[in-house]
This record gives C-alpha cells, sequence and structure tokens, in this order.
C-alpha cells in the first residue's frame, strides 16, 4: 500500500485502528469499548488461567471434530458433484440453499433432534463448514482437464483409485481453499454451538463475562478468536500456496 509515493507496510493499518481505539477508550467513549491497552493487558491475564486452558480445550476438540467430519464428507460430495451430473442436479440447489441460508436457526432443530450435548455442537459445526468445502471440491474436479480422466480409464482404475490418485490431488488448490474458508465458518459454527446449545468452552466464558459486564474480558476473548482464526487462515493459505503447481499441471 502506498501514500503520497510512500510505501506503507499492512500493519500499519491495524495500528492506525489500534491507536483510535484507544484514544475513544480513554476518552469514555462507551463503556462497551474499553481502551486497548486495557484489552490486551486483560488478555495476558486470563489466558494463563486454568479456567481459559479447559474452555480452550472443549472449544478445540468440538472445533477439531466438527471440522474433521465435514472435511471427511464434503470433499467425497464434492467429487461425486464434479464427476456426475445427475449428482450435480440433485445436489447442487440444496448445498447452495444450506450456504446461504441462516444457519443460526436451524440450531434449535438440532437440539430438538440430538439434545443439548456435545453432539449438538460438533454437529452444528459441521453445518457451518461443510457446504463452502463441498463447493470448492466440485469446482476443483469440474477444472480437471478431460485427459486425465481417459487416462484413469485407459489403465482401469477402480473409482477408488481414481479418486485417490486423480481427482483428489488434481482438484488440490480448490479442495485446500475450501478447507480454508471451512475452518474459518466453523470457529462461528463452534462459538454459536456452545452459546445456543450448551454453555459450555468459550460460550460459558462469554455468558459470564456478558452477565457481569466484563466488556474488556470479552473483547479479550473475542481478540483471542480473531487472532485463532487468522492463524488457521493463514496457515493454511501458506500449505494452499506451495500446491499451487497442481492447478497449472492440469492445463
Amino acid at each position: 500500500m502506498k501514500l503520497f509515493g510512500i510505501k506503507i507496510p499492512m500493519m500499519a493499518s491495524l495500528i492506525f485502528w489500534a491507536i483510535l481505539w484507544e484514544i475513544a477508550g480513554q476518552l469514555d467513549v462507551s463503556i462497551l469499548l474499553p481502551p486497548f491497552s486495557s484489552i490486551i493487558m486483560r488478555m495476558v491475564e486470563i489466558i494463563p488461567t486454568q479456567t481459559f486452558f479447559k474452555a480452550f480445550l472443549i472449544t478445540a476438540e468440538c472445533f477439531l471434530l466438527g471440522t474433521g467430519i465435514a472435511i471427511v464428507l464434503g470433499i467425497p460430495i464434492g467429487v461425486l458433484m464434479g464427476r456426475s451430473i445427475v449428482a450435480d442436479r440433485m445436489l447442487l440447489p440444496w448445498v447452495n440453499m444450506f450456504l446461504s441460508a441462516p444457519l443460526t436457526a436451524l440450531v434449535p432443530v438440532l437440539m430438538t433432534l440430538f439434545g443439548f450435548g456435545m453432539k449438538t455442537i460438533i454437529l452444528t459445526t459441521v453445518l457451518f463448514a461443510i457446504w463452502i468445502i463441498v463447493l470448492d471440491a466440485r469446482a476443483g474436479v469440474k477444472n480437471i482437464t478431460p485427459s486425465l480422466v481417459d487416462m484413469a480409464k485407459s489403465f482401469q482404475a477402480s473409482h477408488w483409485q481414481a479418486f485417490t490418485k486423480i481427482y483428489v490431488w488434481a482438484a488440490l488448490p480448490e479442495i485446500l481453499a475450501g478447507i480454508r474458508l471451512g475452518c474459518i465458518r466453523s470457529v462461528k459454527g463452534v462459538i454459536i454451538g456452545q452459546l445456543l446449545v450448551s454453555v459450555v468452552g468459550f460460550g460459558r466464558l462469554f455468558e459470564l463475562y456478558s452477565a457481569n459486564f466484563l466488556m474488556e474480558h470479552m473483547w479479550a476473548l473475542l481478540f483471542f478468536l480473531f487472532f485463532f482464526a487468522f492463524l488457521i487462515a493463514e496457515g493454511l493459505g501458506v500449505l494452499e500456496r506451495r500446491f499451487e503447481y497442481y492447478a497449472a499441471a492440469r492445463h
């Protein structure tokens, strides 16, 4: 980014907004907006605590299980839609509908069907993550050059061999992009699940902080979640860029 011909690092934007936040907080503009420095200090204070660690473990377990299920189910469904016209026409409207629907409204339905335990939180996480994974895997398979498919047929490859050795590897850039976006949506899904289904993990901390108007604690927890999602997105983004040569090999 350049300003008046001077190259400014992207981090400068975050620093600028942090300074504005600090000024607004010091002026007591609103009780909902404490000083930025106080939020950072509160974050350093609560992260090492046993309460935070236990909440993180519960949230991480739901996140990993939900995201793992979404990946294991989403990639094969996306590959199937990319290779089968019939499956694509049958499933694509539903995938698009769930991707654009307000999924939070479906959580009470899951609660009625599966109760108020961890199972429902995990299913909520799956519900948020799986659709973008399906669509990206489908897009990747549709971009595969037909010669690769013809080669698999000429060597009489089974459906499983074609799936594991042709479709997944050739569509890998899009699949990784879908997993990256799915992980970001999983963070949202697991927190919503913990708030609405069963007040555990970070959901319990949010409930505790909001009930007692501990806004510094609330923002500190939100910042941690933002940073957690950012690290996941950037880490998978690096992995995605390392596999970009697969995309070039398809054409």
